[in-house]
């Protein structure tokens, strides 16, 4: 089993003020992560998204915390690849470039930032977006891996260039997709990728999901790779809060998820602006109804506008995670395992979140949690 912590740079009070601190306390809990025994770091790339998420330029994060750590290894958690956010080949070569700086502990995720606000600040064509992820990571690959690469594909042309500087890692970093659905899934083990899986929806919905990558591993016939290497890693996320105090570790880890749910529920549409009429001090008990109600909204919301009401829809304000005590966060990763995660992405850093709390939580997992589970 691998731990990671997974950075969405969340503000529920988005001042200027605000907003450099949580930079500086992010980097301060990858580092903290690094001593207490985590694996991994990953930063996902979002822009516009106010509230929901402020890391535009997971480039300058990750090289930061890379600096300033020396084990910890450091994942774009994806870089948003549709050629108006990021031309391949500059993908490639800023890359190359930390993987190089950080002495070869880069991973490189892609996805497709498809929300409407994204992809209207930078000319996305949202019909384009799945192909030329697809198409980015097969230039990506390639352009690692030849003396120079040229690639003539449907949506780009590139003539022959060297893409520099090369990698530390060979032929390259690990190469990763975002996956919220079976098809992507599908996809991403076609490919030879490993998977990013997202979703807030538990591990009965993990086990049904590493079901269909299995499947489609298991038929892969090598004709949709895009390396010569492949990476099989599957990798899930686990929203997490652990203190001593269980009741208010599941306050506090509830009201956040609940602001998380309500910030992307509403730039990805159904959900009205994030609600912060509940106070910190409600409990734990309080805290679930309040998640529970915002779902309702939500569906409520689809069903006015007649959109289906799908368990996506409402998949973020599923309550059952790994908030408590640490027994509680070793019996969920105990589930998580069983459903056949090879990664954990602690989610930690929800919007309403405190620092000292995001802090406490990764001291409990590096000194409780993460050792139970050395050697698994």
């Amino acid at each position: 089993m691998k731990f990671s912590v997974i950075f969405e740079a969340q503000l529920a009070d988005p001042t200027v003020e605000r907003e450099h601190q949580l930079f500086r306390d992010s980097v301060e809990q990858a580092v903290l992560a690094e001593r207490m025994g985590f694996d991994r770091i990953w930063a996902v790339e979002h822009h516009s998204l106010k509230w929901y998420a402020h890391m535009s330029a997971p480039e300058i994060f990750l090289t930061w915390v890379a600096a300033r750590t020396s084990t910890l290894r450091i994942g774009h958690g994806v870089v948003c690849m549709p050629f108006a956010f990021n031309h391949p080949a500059r993908v490639a070569e800023r890359a190359a470039t930390l993987d190089l700086l950080s002495g070869g502990r880069l991973d490189l995720g892609a996805g497709r930032g498809g929300t409407e606000q994204e992809t209207s600040l930078c000319g996305v064509d949202r019909d384009r977006t799945a192909r030329e992820v697809q198409e980015a990571l097969r230039i990506i690959g390639r352009a690692w891996q030849d003396e120079e690469l040229e690639y003539h594909g449907e949506l780009i042309d590139i003539p022959p260039h060297p893409i520099l500087p090369r990698p530390h890692q060979r032929p390259h970093p690990p190469l990763f997709l975002a996956c919220s659905r079976t098809d992507t899934l599908r996809q991403a083990a076609e490919m030879g990728l490993g998977a990013l899986v997202m979703g807030f929806a538990g591990p009965d919905a993990i086990a049904a999901m590493r079901g269909a990558y299995d499947t489609a591993r298991a038929a892969r016939t090598g004709d949709r790779l895009v390396s010569t290497v492949v990476n099989d890693h599957f990798a899930v996320l686990c929203p997490t809060i652990v203190l001593d105090d269980r009741d208010r570790a599941r306050a506090v880890g509830l009201r956040g998820q609940r602001f998380f749910a309500q910030s992307i529920g509403y730039w990805y549409g159904g959900a009205g602006l994030p609600d912060e009429a509940v106070v910190a001090g409600v409990s734990a008990a309080e805290a679930e109804a309040e998640l529970r109600r915002a779902g309702e909204q939500v569906a409520a919301r689809l069903d006015e506008q007649r959109i289906p009401v799908r368990p996506t829809s409402t998949a973020t304000f599923h309550a059952d995670h790994a908030y408590g005590t640490a027994g509680d966060a070793i019996a969920y990763v105990e589930r998580l395992r069983a459903a056949g995660a090879d990664e954990v992405m602690c989610l930690i850093q929800m919007g309403t979140v405190p620092q000292e709390v995001c802090m406490e939580t990764i001291r409990q997992w590096g000194e409780k949690v993460i050792p139970c589970f050395i050697g698994v």
